[in-house]
């Protein structure tokens, strides 16, 4: 009989259940070692294979006659005519965001850009969708100026413009912010990057910054709920460098313009666990890795440590056999670090080695797209706060006459009195105090400032090489009323989407394509899961009826 060589509390800080432990063990037909149960930790967290949630997107609508690149890659890529490729998606920073939110926010702006010149597209817009707590909460007031300093920071040095968003501001979201960036980009190169290794022998590129000890776990502490032991893990959160990204965004575009990148993938949740194993598993290969050869920037670091790093603005190529100096000659050029760490194998695994030894070695399907899938029963009904919230009626509005409105709480108020308290909230009232601190107009492209109408507008410029095209723009939006889905999440899933689409009309744009961005609580809870599943639905229905379909999220 085997010894476990883990303790059940060992497993469960890798935010593994037992059984889950089981199943690798099955899968690798021996016990892991440390690293291993690191990278399974990480790879089988919500965050990074969506367990619980895959299910549910399997509904959406991914496919119509504009759409270039749905779901499963890094961002997704719509044809706007006249040649011209818009990259976008959108993603959250929020758990980073509660325990260090300066650079929670500042590294989710920098992972979000990541995905989009990954595609081989240039970055020419941000927006962002932020919830917080009530701002006469200490707390909250430091978590607000920290999360916006963060944004402002890595957009306005890395020289992206923040065009639009929203601010909801609610008790619900004390101590939990929620932190969501988007970001647009056009397309640069002749075809987009994909991120599927291919080509036994082609050597597999290690680019741009070192690797540390910065983000532990990065992707783990994202699945997890907020406690009052976080901010135990501060050492999860990132550090980021806007600096060096505007140089990797360059060196990128001008590495994927020579033809002699054959893959690309960004090192964000899971770092250089994710990269390998998403690229093998994609392409249907295997990656071998040397550790050996990674640029660091710590003494003294252990495979674990390298290999759930989710130190920031790094990157993993495939290129052609022999055409590696060519690529590395361009990083160099930029000041950026460039090394060939491994080798595209035959063998579907993500095999690592360290000081001679082999350190790590699990099929990559194992840990990329062949990973646990939990379908879970939806609550025989509503829960016990939704149903009492629909019973509510006209019947129980307060009285209220020409002159104004008579509440038990507040008494009587007149309708000028009623008007000045709504302005005077937070959520409704102008957001020209926080915007103002984004630069909208760097690149000079920005057609509807912040605040001008109900979407952003960008100029679309020809790209490098490509023919003139007639003046174009893209409108984006990013919407959601947060107390509707929660009191009932089908209908205001619908809203949302509803509401998007209407503000992009508005500014005389035809809504093309969602990205969606899903903040709930755990999915392993009935209620939450409830409350996800029905969302789900909802956005669903809406983006068929809207002909606008889920290009990822």
């Amino acid at each position: 009989m085997l010894t476990v060589p883990f303790s059940p509390q060992e497993i469960a800080a890798q935010k593994l259940t037992l059984a889950e432990y089981d199943e690798i063990v099955r899968r690798l037909g021996r016990h892991p070692n440390r690293a291993e149960l690191g990278m399974f930790g990480v790879m089988w967290s919500e965050h990074c294979c969506y367990k619980n949630s895959r299910p549910l997107l399997k509904q959406f609508p991914t496919q119509g006659p504009r759409i270039l690149v749905g779901p499963g890659e890094n961002a997704g890529v719509v044809d706007l005519g006249n040649h011209l490729h818009l990259a976008f998606k959108i993603e959250s920073h929020n758990h980073p965001s509660a325990v260090e939110p300066f650079q929670g926010a500042a590294t989710g702006v920098g992972g979000i850009l990541r995905d989009i010149f990954t595609m081989g597209a240039r970055p020419i817009a941000l927006l962002n969708s932020l919830r917080f707590g009530a701002l006469e909460d200490a707390r909250t007031r430091r978590l607000f100026t920290g999360v916006i300093a963060g944004i402002s920071h890595y957009g306005n040095c890395v020289g992206v413009p923040t065009v639009g968003g929203e601010v909801y501001f609610d008790s619900a979201y004390t101590g939990n912010p929620l932190v969501n960036v988007m970001a647009l980009g056009l397309m640069e190169t002749s075809e987009i990057v994909k991120s599927g290794a291919q080509g036994i022998g082609n050597p597999v590129l290690y680019v741009g910054s070192t690797t540390g000890r910065d983000g532990m776990g990065g992707a783990s502490f994202a699945s997890a709920e907020l406690s009052d032991q976080s901010n135990a893990d501060r050492p999860a959160v990132q550090v980021g460098d806007p600096f060096l990204e505007k140089s990797l965004i360059e060196a990128c575009l001008e590495a994927f313009k020579t033809g002699a990148v054959i893959a690309a993938q960004d090192m964000g949740a899971a770092g250089l666990t994710c990269s390998t194993s998403e690229m093998a598993a994609k392409g249907g290969v295997g990656i071998e890795l040397d550790l050996d050869r990674i640029p660091v920037r710590e003494s003294g670091m252990v495979p674990y440590e390298y290999l759930l790093s989710e130190s920031q603005e790094r990157m993993l190529f495939v290129a052609q056999a022999g055409r590696e100096a060519e690529l590395i000659q361009i990083f160099h050029r930029w000041g950026l670090h460039a090394v060939v760490a491994g080798t595209v194998i035959a063998e579907p695994m993500v095999r690592i080695l360290f000081q001679g030894q082999v350190a790590a070695e699990i099929p990559a399907s194992a840990l990329a797209d062949d990973t646990p899938l939990y379908r879970r029963a939806l609550l025989a009904e509503p829960p016990e706060y939704a149903q009492q919230a629909w019973t509510w009626s006209p019947a129980q509005l307060p009285e209220d006459s020409v002159t104004g409105i008579t509440t038990a709480r507040e008494g009587f108020q007149t309708w000028t009195a009623v008007l000045l308290t709504l302005l005077d909230s937070p959520t409704i009232a102008s957001k020209q105090w926080v915007y103002r601190q984004y630069d909208h107009q760097v690149q000079n492209n920005t057609v509807m400032l912040p605040g001008g109408a109900d979407a952003a507008i960008v100029r679309l410029r020809p790209v490098e090489d490509s023919a003139p095209h007639p003046p174009t723009g893209v409108a984006a939006t990013v919407d959601c009323n947060p107390r509707y889905v929660y009191l009932h999440p089908y209908t205001g899933a619908k809203a949302a989407v509803a509401e998007a689409a209407r503000n992009l009309s508005c500014v005389g744009a035809e809504p093309l394509a969602v990205t969606d961005n899903l903040n709930f609580g755990s999915p392993e809870k009935p209620v939450g899961y409830w409350q996800l599943a029905r969302a789900c639905q909802g956005i669903a229905e809406a983006c068929q009826a809207l002909k606008t379909p889920v290009t990822g999220g």
